[in-house]
């Protein structure tokens, strides 16, 4: 799919098994109001929110734990149980940067001692990856191996640079130089805003903004992401504010504005532009376009495009619902998008929003505890296997480091585009 609206690598699971094996009735309705605590069973009832954050919080912990090298730097694997440990007899282990920046940024939400600890184990693991890249030029690629890691050395299995998770990763950095004030963060997070600015802004193809990134043989990705465009409004933004330098606001602005472009009359959001860079990808239409729009850029337009999600991209999957990645298949819930709709109704909270959101968190905790493959404490990345994500990979009922991490920070109520006004 050109115009894939995220981290192209990283929703390319399937290719990466692929590439890996050779080498070794469903409704759809609208959110409604969370049900009514009366008479509850135990054997429904999801768990009680203090406690499922705190076990989501340990899971968090047993990842970043368990793969370390002497020096500190730690990488959790991405994604564990069902399908990528089970089926094949095989484990997959790969670290994606998405998912570790994810983890860094929750992290700093709750920001215990042992919080900023591990977010800065990870953080400086990012930095280690970056320093001692093959080209050395600000870049971070889509997914690193964690037993590399724990022997000292840096194993790319993800060569890609692709923009998206350039700037998750810059605002990783960002929010640990925001709680640390330690410069080596700030460093970091301004060389990959470099790269991102050097080589994928598009001042000449309207919708003027950036593109997807390059490839592991060095071509560039012509096509521009809505998704990109709105990671790089909010770590731009967040750069302006840290550094003084209006540039970055500047830049933000042409992230913004393509992002406006990319939305359709009736509201939604489209996915971003196809091979020209300036014709609009209308298919699939996926969630994230439609709440890290309001997310990255604080705009309330985009409050219409959560409406047209909750309408349209709800499934009901057994006891689980939630949203679904894209219009594609709206027959399992996607627990990602779970937390990051949740986080932008919660901040949004127009009337009925506090309501859908504890509904999803709700639907979230449930998982939590009973989800196949499940720990108890983690949350699976879809709640069946085989979820089609419209843009040509599959997501399973596994236990997933980003998703955990997006619940975090649903449950705190803390949007990672922006940085904290503490």
């Amino acid at each position: 799919m050109h115009g894939s609206p995220r981290r192209p690598a990283k929703r390319v699971v399937s290719a990466v098994l692929v590439a890996a094996a050779v080498i070794t009735g469903a409704a759809t309705t609208a959110l409604g109001a969370a049900a009514s605590p009366v008479d509850p069973s135990p054997e429904t009832d999801a768990p009680d929110p203090t406690l499922s954050v705190s076990l989501a919080y340990e899971f968090l912990d047993a990842r970043v734990d368990q793969f370390c090298d002497g020096a500190g730097h730690c990488l959790p694997r991405s994604y564990e149980g069902g399908f990528f440990t089970d089926l094949p007899t095989w484990d997959f282990t790969p670290s994606f940067v998405y998912d570790d920046a994810l983890v860094v940024i929750a992290y700093t939400a709750r920001g215990l001692p042992d919080d900023i600890r591990r977010a800065q184990a990870v953080g400086d693991t990012l930095l280690f990856v970056q320093e001692n890249d093959p080209i050395g030029d600000g870049r971070v690629r889509t997914s690193y191996e964690p037993h590399g890691i724990r022997q000292g050395r840096v194993e790319i299995t993800g060569p890609g640079t692709f923009t998206g998770n350039q700037a998750w990763v810059g605002m990783a950095l960002a929010r640990l130089y925001h709680a640390t004030g330690e410069a080596r963060y700030l460093d970091g997070a301004l060389e990959i805003a470099q790269w991102i600015q050097t080589n994928t802004a598009d001042m000449v193809r309207a919708p003027f903004g950036y593109t997807g990134g390059q490839l592991e043989n060095g071509s560039s990705l012509e096509w521009k992401s809505t998704e990109h465009n709105s990671d790089i409004a909010g770590f731009f933004t967040q750069l302006a504010e840290l550094t003084g330098d209006a540039v970055w606001a500047d830049r933000a602005a042409v992230a913004a504005a393509f992002v406006t472009a990319m939305q359709a009359p009736d509201g939604h959001v489209d996915t971003g532009t196809l091979l020209d860079g300036s014709t609009v990808n209308v298919h699939p239409k996926p969630l994230d376009a439609q709440t890290w729009t309001y997310l990255g850029t604080g705009d309330e337009r985009y409050g219409a495009a959560m409406d047209w999600a909750l309408t349209n991209l709800i499934a009901t999957d057994g006891p689980y619902s939630g949203p679904s990645i894209s219009d594609v298949d709206v027959s399992k819930v996607w627990f990602e998008g779970s937390g990051h709709l949740a986080l932008a109704l919660r901040l949004r909270d127009a009337a009925g929003d506090a309501e859908r959101a504890e509904s999803l968190l709700s639907s979230i905790r449930l998982a939590q505890r009973d989800a196949p493959n499940g720990d108890g404490k983690g949350i699976v990345a879809a709640s069946t296997d085989g979820l089609d994500s419209g843009f040509g990979d599959l997501y399973y009922a596994s236990l997933h480091s980003g998703t955990t991490a997006w619940y975090l920070l649903a449950a705190a109520g803390d949007n990672p585009f922006v940085l904290p006004a503490d």
